[in-house]
């Protein structure tokens, strides 16, 4: 209310200064934006808005952020290595395996970042949002250590977040089969999901991740970005764990979940097939395709220079 007082008040002052004056047929405001462009803008340029008709916000706009959280901007030098490393790790992986036009026609049209953690109320963490497949939103930007990158860090902030959401504007496109929502229908979490701390648990009971047990999109998102951002070896030690016959301790609370007949090995597997399938179906990628250009990527991201922008080496020809 006093931000309101203030501006009611700054307009009233206006009016009565200017009251006595003749007014000037020319407005004090230009129809033109002069903002001077630096090398990261005219490199996004190139790069994002002419190649895919993306818009890649790294500057803080309070219009573009959420304002039930307390967030603050990203760090410049984090922002070029971010969109340096998406272009590469994610936009390239599905222009090889789909082609240009698949992202321009489907991929977001925004990408903002914001350089603070997100913190819910019960205790969760925003690690990206999608917003009516226009705008994907990544969070936690200034976390990023440039001198010592993790591929795990960068999945787990970004690329898997990002897979994640993508996936969702793609079958809220194109929908994928209801048989998927029955495979494990009478234990989905939805917001108690935050209490699945253990992941040896979710797998038993037949989700890829603690959170792919909220409900039955974000199970089907879950299931696809989790198979294509890891290796086979790590998709084996889930199946593994996820067997009736791997003795673990079942995190209190859930045994009701993991009953005698519950396979959770089998379970995973079979939604793997059903997403398979559909991307298969539905747009003609090979799930297999997408992971191993999705896995060679992040085998040699570190061979960028985070820092160079210069336009004629990044830019296709």
């Amino acid at each position: 209310m006093k931000l309101k007082y203030l501006l009611f008040a700054a307009v009233a002052m206006l009016t009565v200064s200017c009251s006595e004056d003749d007014l000037d047929s020319k407005s004090i405001f230009s129809n033109e934006t002069a903002t001077e462009q630096n090398d990261f803008d005219r490199w996004l340029q190139k790069n994002y808005v002419d190649n895919y008709n993306i818009q890649f916000k790294y500057k803080f706009e309070y219009k573009e952020s959420d304002t039930q959280y307390n967030l603050s901007p990203a760090d410049y030098d984090k922002g070029v290595a971010l969109a340096k490393l998406t272009k590469y790790m994610w936009l390239e992986t599905y222009e090889t395996i789909c082609g240009l036009d698949f992202i321009r026609t489907y991929c977001p049209k925004v990408m903002h970042l914001v350089g603070s953690p997100a913190f819910n109320e019960d205790g969760s963490i925003v690690l990206g949002t999608a917003e009516g497949g226009m705008k994907i939103t990544l969070y936690n930007v200034n976390s990023i250590d440039l001198n010592n990158l993790s591929l795990d860090f960068l999945n787990h902030w970004y690329f898997h977040t990002m897979h994640h959401e993508f996936a969702h504007i793609l079958h809220q496109t194109k929908n994928y089969p209801t048989e998927f929502n029955n495979v494990t229908k009478d234990s989905y979490q939805s917001t108690s999901w935050v209490n699945l701390k253990d992941s040896v648990t979710a797998w038993k009971m037949g989700y890829i991740t603690p959170y792919a047990s909220m409900e039955t999109q974000e199970d089907f998102v879950e299931i696809l970005s989790t198979y294509i951002t890891t290796p086979q070896s790590y998709w084996d030690y889930v199946l593994e764990r996820a067997d009736p016959k791997y003795s673990a301790t079942i995190q209190e609370g859930y045994e009701s979940y993991i009953k005698a007949d519950t396979n959770g090995r089998e379970l995973i597997s079979q939604k793997l097939k059903i997403v398979s399938d559909w991307l298969k179906e539905a747009w003609g990628v090979e799930i297999d395709s997408l992971r191993k250009e999705v896995l060679y990527r992040s085998q040699h991201y570190q061979e960028l220079d985070l820092k160079d922008l210069s336009i004629k080496e990044d830019a296709k020809q």
